[in-house]
């Protein structure tokens, strides 16, 4: 008989390595924010691989700066911190928000050999819907561009596709992660779908 495994692998997936900080929160919410007041130190942060958004808190005396990247295990900042829940996108604070787009953008460039990958990769989610047709500009006579010089040749890196087919590739992703946050979709490219449950 086969061992069941798959209970506990999809969440051990989950887990994210490495966050960057969108807001800090030295003295916690205060009292005039919906969650109640907290004057714990308090961070909201983004994973660096499934872009999770995550509330961090911090002990006392531990200083943070808007883009600082740390490590969730291992690393002596791990064992100052603590995941206390996964967020949604909106209960961001307008800093967290106003900082996304810059933050994913970084984390978007330092991995441009996976969403280099991401273009010369995707398939057709349907017979009548390409899977790059859900980021925003892309529409038929893009997508066939796209399709053809791939076909030629295998992109190679972000400016390759600048090149080729006229998109800006950085900026059509950070803009599908963000609606991917923001919003319930059908398709999910690159964010892990929020689900209520604990985020251990």
């Amino acid at each position: 008989m086969r061992e069941r495994r798959f209970h506990r692998e999809p969440r051990e997936k989950l887990l994210e390595e490495f966050v960057y900080i969108l807001d800090y929160l030295p003295y916690g919410y205060g009292a005039g924010m919906r969650r109640g007041y907290s004057s714990r130190p308090t961070a909201q942060a983004i994973g660096e691989k499934y872009f999770t958004l995550l509330e961090l808190r911090l002990i006392e005396g531990l200083e943070l700066k808007i883009g600082e990247k740390l490590p969730l295990i291992g690393g002596l900042e791990s064992q100052l911190l603590k995941v206390s829940k996964r967020l949604t996108y909106d209960e961001l604070t307008a800093t967290a928000r106003a900082e996304l787009p810059n933050i994913i953008r970084i984390i978007v460039e330092q991995r441009e050999k996976e969403f280099v990958e991401f273009f010369n990769e995707a398939q057709p989610l349907t017979t009548k819907m390409h899977s790059l047709e859900l980021l925003y500009g892309i529409g038929k006579k893009t997508l066939w561009k796209i399709l053809n010089e791939r076909k030629r040749k295998k992109f190679t890196s972000f400016q390759d596709i600048r090149e080729r087919t006229k998109i800006d590739p950085v900026k059509l992703i950070v803009e599908r992660i963000i609606e991917e946050l923001s919003k319930e979709q059908k398709h999910y490219l690159f964010v892990k779908p929020y689900r209520r449950r604990p985020y251990f």
